[in-house]
């Protein structure tokens, strides 16, 4: 069965590029323990079998606590882990070619970068979409912004759960809040924070208060 999106607003990626040598699966623990609602596994650059053990060790972390654990562009590796879903972008796998991979049991969600690709994503075979990058993010810096209007205008003709993500952080997140949106991505704001279970926290507050 497919875990519910229900209430679940902190979603932070456990990025390769992020963890300077830590092990993938201790961090997960961090996360998990700050409060985090889905985990998603990216490794851009890795090989599939780096890619399975991160995401295992993230399931292992992740399953116990209810946490459903995404992996970023490869629905084959999402299987092969039995990982709770998928996400794909722009210039990745058709959402019909990676719904038809994964099955109707796992969660499927999508990037879009502006208006017109947030409607289409909400006509598509997909359990949530991504709007973004809303501000200047490290993670893709050949990204140009979208800016908080582009989430002001998705807003309300949501039909589907949508995350904010792109240079998301604890100084800035309540601005994307403020513009209507619900549920935000973390990336580096988490994973370079001294203490990730605490920037976890301190975000997951401030989600709780605001939706």
């Amino acid at each position: 069965m497919r875990l519910s999106l229900d209430h679940r607003f902190l979603y932070a990626i456990l990025d390769a590029a992020y963890l300077g040598g830590r092990d993938p699966g201790a961090v997960a623990e961090q996360l998990v323990e700050g409060g985090v609602d889905l985990l998603q596994v990216r490794a851009k650059d890795a090989s599939d079998a780096v890619v399975l053990e991160m995401t295992r060790a993230a399931l292992a972390a992740c399953r116990p606590a209810g946490v459903p654990v995404i992996v970023n562009d490869r629905p084959d590796l999402a299987v092969a882990a039995d990982a709770d879903g998928v996400h794909v972008g722009q210039d990745d796998l058709a959402v019909a070619e990676a719904r038809r991979r994964i099955g109707r049991d796992r969660i499927l969600g999508k990037s879009t970068h502006s208006f017109e690709q947030a409607v289409a994503a909400q006509a598509e075979d997909v359990d949530y979409f991504a709007v973004g990058p809303i501000f200047a993010t490290p993670t893709k810096p050949t990204y140009v912004p979208v800016g908080l209007e582009l989430v002001r205008r998705v807003a309300p003709v949501a039909s589907k759960p949508f995350f904010c993500i792109g240079g998301i952080k604890s100084d800035n997140a309540g601005r994307v809040l403020a513009a209507g949106g619900r549920g935000i991505v973390v990336v580096s704001g988490i994973l370079q924070a001294s203490n990730p279970t605490s920037a976890c926290r301190a975000l997951k507050a401030l989600l709780d208060v605001c939706c």
